[in-house]
């Protein structure tokens, strides 16, 4: 149900801000464990995207269409939503105020708005985006882009960054580039050159898959430098500025590219930031475990707006809807919170057309593979289960609300079952 705006004040038992994956699946969770609530939610879209494709329309793998609906075709039948942003939030007054005027009541507030991509802060980046070989998977605008660009790429420096702050899915700047690597290679031969420009200081955060892209990159012959952040395009010149971490301090170093992927830098909403409900960091702060607000009872987070230290995925918010759900309604019943989030995310690295790795861990780093499969393998099984398994369970069972814990692999299992050896597991 869609409703129309007006200055006039409305009361809901649940208002749930965002309607991405966190704020869908946990309003049908929630509709499903007792469909009498009153709840609402709140999202300007109107179309509603499944993120992690844009890797794959970035490789060259399939259209931007293949990961879009319409956003009322996913809004749970039961909730009432209410297309519009959110501009300042009240938890003292339990209550919202939303563009168009409208002030929203609610007993309990879930927030899960999603992050803010703060593209501005590279110099001469927004004007650059999407001509001269410069793009970014990051946005629905861009990545049928940077597939254009890979096919076009005669020869040179490919750039591909990563940035100092927290992004959603971490591991998308090196899918994209272990694709175009290939690609290349096939075509190019040797008059390329891919390089990985990251902030950070290794590949990536959990050792044990940190150990597998160590190997991939210097199977590749991949250039990685470190400490390098992006702050600068200079289109006209085709130089990327990085601010360059030294012994000496911080250096500007300019690099020349012919193509350069930028993932950019990233935030938690500013209506987020600017409200009672953030951290000295911008995020919604909740305790990591339960995913109740620390300061507000009534309030909960999850998702990419969310201060909980892992790595912000929609597998996350697929293990953290149902903490918060099983967490409000015994909050609503005056009861103790017994529902626990171990941090476990999800992250399926693709490092080629046909290999792929599924890095599921929790906040301590241990790999919790949901598999028996050793977690840190490339695999073509992984692959299959990036490009066509996990868009399935995303649209059938995550947004509807389905249960899908044990078996949250099954089309993976299926696809084994089906093809046995062939998928060189």
């Amino acid at each position: 149900m869609l409703l129309t705006h007006d200055n006039s004040v409305s009361h809901y038992q649940i208002a749930i801000v965002g309607g991405g994956a966190a704020g869908i699946t946990t309003a049908a969770q929630l509709l499903k464990q007792n469909s009498c609530l009153d709840l609402a939610i709140i999202e300007p879209s109107q179309k509603h995207y499944y993120q992690p494709g844009w890797t794959l329309v970035g490789g060259g793998i399939a259209p931007i269409n293949q990961f879009v609906r319409e956003e009322k075709d996913v809004i749970p039948k039961r909730a009432k939503w209410i297309q519009d942003y959110v501009t300042t939030l009240d938890p003292e007054q339990n209550c919202l105020t939303l563009a168009q005027g409208q002030t929203i009541a609610y007993d309990y507030l879930i927030l899960c708005p999603g992050i803010q991509i703060d593209w501005h802060l590279i110099k001469g980046l927004p004007e650059s985006l999407g001509k001269g070989g410069v793009t970014s998977n990051y946005s629905k605008d861009y990545a049928s882009y940077t597939w254009e660009t890979i096919k076009n790429f005669q020869e040179g420096t490919a750039i591909f960054t990563y940035p100092t702050t927290p992004i959603k899915c971490g591991g998308a700047p090196q899918k994209v580039m272990y694709m175009a690597d290939e690609y290349f290679k096939r075509g190019l031969g040797k008059n390329h050159q891919v390089m990985f420009c990251s902030a950070g200081t290794k590949m990536f955060g959990v050792a044990a898959y940190n150990a597998t892209l160590e190997g991939v990159v210097k199977r590749r012959g991949i250039i990685t430098k470190f400490q390098h952040n992006l702050k600068e395009i200079k289109a006209d010149s085709k130089e990327a500025i990085f601010d360059v971490t030294t012994d000496k301090g911080i250096e500007a170093v300019s690099i020349h590219y012919d193509m350069i992927h930028v993932a950019p830098p990233m935030s938690s909403p500013d209506f987020i930031k600017q409200s009672p409900l953030a951290n000295d960091q911008g995020w919604v702060d909740v305790n990591p475990y339960t995913l109740q607000h620390n300061r507000y009872p009534n309030v909960f987070g999850l998702g990419d707006a969310s201060s909980l230290p892992t790595s912000k995925t929609a597998a996350a918010a697929r293990k953290q809807a149902p903490v918060v759900v099983q967490n409000l309604l015994s909050k609503m019943n005056r009861q103790p919170l017994m529902a626990q989030y171990d941090g476990y995310t999800c992250c399926p690295l693709i490092t080629g057309y046909r290999s792929a790795i599924m890095a599921e861990f929790d906040y301590d780093g241990n790999p919790t593979p949901s598999l028996p499969l050793d977690p840190t393998k490339e695999r073509y099984s992984m692959f299959l289960a990036k490009v066509y398994a996990l868009p399935w369970i995303y649209w059938h069972r995550m947004l509807k609300g389905e249960g899908f814990e044990a078996d949250i692999f099954q089309p993976i299992n299926q696809l084994l079952q089906t093809f046995g050896n062939d998928l060189k597991i």
